[in-house]
């Protein structure tokens, strides 16, 4: 009878019971898994408790997650005093500096190795350990999708550093002092002395790029324990954080709460209303788009744009405001801002503790007087930070980042300067003979999820040398790939569908005429209609296609930027409703 009912699958599997390798006899199986586990030492009891997986992204390539050793030990200090049985497993892990062609290239096969390690390996619960900008939304979309209780650990962000007396961090002033140097404002060796003041420390970008829009985006969503965005990733309240972070996962494993349950539509819409209130990086709805699909809801951008019409952004943090995310964090990080966001939000979303996010808020007491998150009746910028564009030059929309634009651009029509990709780019903007003056159009082609492939931040194409020498600081840019959080700029993005499938982008030329107008909401090329079908007949797209390997699989599958740039394989097969805003 014994031996008949090990035999049998058990439904309710939990622990080191769960996922067992076939050998064709379930006891067997179990008796073999233990039996090697216990050569690293373990004892029957540890092993009885539950199991708690920790994805490990901890790598000599990515200094932003320079602190994951010290996280893990706090995460598995919290998790057995909690009593569970801690069980770190390696993942993929991606630097936006360190990732050819781009992180973004990589996003989803990190996605992937997440998901296949969640289902591969018996846990009750896993720990997410990521900050880098890739590296949270693979992770939130690979949990997505295996459908565990998962909890979200943000490694944290750098400590800023110090310049001949200014304050700098990175990436905006990274950008901020390259601009400087092109324009041939300092010299050599100022440029190479900030280079050692930048990143004062690991950890991610101490301003609001992607990497801190998701971290925010992560505590918005309900994936991190209340406070879990904002600490920096060498302090003592980010050791305490990933404690908190391992106890709660036991919890998680003991409650059965799955990661469905948390990301709702209601939560999604929370995500974005605080994306447009942080003046959060334009990766960030992307990324929302790829992690809502594995649960088969869409993001709507046109509820986007809706809500941005009516949600400031409160946070002076640069490149919008001025501040760094330490400051943030003294000034009470995501509480803080929640607080003044409360009348827009779903409160009754639930998160990993269990509570809801409106009884999140209400633990979190009245706050205090501080001057990084302001007040709904005096913000930063009088709508959100992103705004979403149509005409026919997008039929399938781009954003702009309105809040780190040039006022006096917003409202524009200038004359296309084209650049075929990023080689033809890189090959001609500081030419001398550039045919290019400040109020004309850069258009950059061929930077798309498939075109580049990856969709790499070539969105902030460089002022044009001949003109930053005379002292130009922005000028309006299209094209189908991103930027980064940390960059500024009257920028138009994400142009869907891109170039390389034959989006209308591939077919403008230069001196073709173009108007922007984001009171509006319009990106429009001002050509006849006639004259595009010629360009069209005489110009067949053919996309890119590979031989073998990754490539193959990428450029096959890989959807467009208001899908979220995914894996087409990847959404959920059902369809589970829209934001709304």
């Amino acid at each position: 009878m014994s031996k008949s009912k090990s035999s049998t699958p058990a439904t309710d599997a939990a622990g080191l019971r769960k996922g067992l390798t076939s050998y064709g006899d379930n006891g067997f199986s179990l008796f073999l898994r233990k039996a090697f586990i216990k050569g690293a030492g373990y004892s029957d009891s540890a092993l009885d408790r539950p199991v708690i997986g920790i994805a490990n992204t901890g790598s000599a390539y990515n200094p932003c997650h320079g602190n994951a050793p010290q996280l893990m030990e706090a995460v598995k200090r919290g998790i057995m005093l909690a009593g569970g049985l801690p069980m770190d497993f390696p993942t993929i892990s991606i630097h936006e500096s360190f990732a050819y062609p781009t992180s973004m290239y990589l996003r989803n096969l990190m996605s992937m190795d997440t998901e296949e390690m969640i289902r591969a390996q018996p846990m009750d619960a896993v720990v997410l350990i990521g900050g880098c900008d890739k590296t949270v939304p693979a992770q939130l979309m690979g949990a997505a999708s295996a459908g565990i209780p998962a909890i979200q650990l943000i490694t944290g962000s750098m400590l800023t550093g110090s310049h001949r007396s200014e304050r700098v961090g990175a990436c905006t002033d990274c950008r901020r002092y390259w601009g400087k140097y092109r324009a041939e404002e300092i010299d050599d060796q100022e440029i190479a002395d900030v280079n050692n003041q930048l990143v004062a420390s690991v950890g991610t970008c101490s301003v609001m790029g992607t990497a801190s829009t998701m971290a925010c985006i992560a505590e918005a969503l309900g994936m991190t324990v209340p406070g879990g965005a904002t600490p920096p990733a060498v302090t003592a309240d980010r050791m305490r954080i990933a404690e908190l972070t391992g106890a709660q996962a036991v919890s998680l494993a003991r409650s059965g709460l799955t990661i469905d349950k948390i990301l709702t539509a209601d939560a999604l819409e929370n995500a974005m209303r605080v994306l447009l209130a942080i003046g959060g990086s334009t990766n960030g709805i992307v990324h929302l788009a790829a992690i809502a699909g594995r649960l088969g809801i869409d993001i709507d951008l046109k509820a986007l744009d809706r809500m941005g019409r009516e949600t400031p952004v409160l946070l002076d943090l640069k490149p919008s405001g001025q501040h760094y995310m330490e400051d943030f964090h003294k000034a009470g990080g995501m509480a803080t801002l929640l607080r003044e966001l409360k009348p827009l939000l779903k409160l009754n979303a639930l998160t990993v503790t269990g509570r809801s996010l409106g009884e999140e808020i209400d633990l979190a007491g009245p706050g205090f007087g501080q001057d990084v998150v302001r007040p709904v009746a005096d913000p930063i910028y009088p709508q959100g930070g992103i705004a979403v564009l149509e005409g026919n030059l997008a039929p399938g929309g781009a954003i702009i980042k309105q809040s780190s634009a040039d006022p006096g651009l917003m409202e524009h029509e200038g004359r296309a300067v084209v650049f075929e990709n990023a080689a033809d780019l890189a090959n001609r903007i500081d030419a001398d003979d550039l045919d290019v003056n400040a109020d004309d159009i850069l258009v950059l082609k061929n930077i798309g999820p498939k075109g580049a492939p990856g969709m790499p931040e070539a969105g902030y194409i460089p002022i044009p040398k001949k003109l930053a020498i005379k002292g130009v600081k922005d000028i309006v840019r299209i094209s189908d790939g991103r930027m980064s959080g940390t960059a500024f700029g009257t920028i138009v993005l994400h142009v869907t569908p891109e170039s390389a499938i034959g989006g209308p982008l591939a077919y403008v030329r230069n001196g073709d005429r173009i108007r922007l107008s984001v009171k509006n909401r319009e990106i429009s090329l001002l050509v006849a209609e006639s004259e595009m079908a010629r360009r069209h007949a005489a110009m067949p797209i053919v996309p890119p296609t590979a031989e073998r390997g990754y490539k193959k699989l990428f450029l096959q599958s890989v959807t467009q930027a208001d899908k979220g740039v995914d894996f087409d394989f990847l959404r959920a097969p059902e369809a589970n409703g829209k934001t709304s805003g």
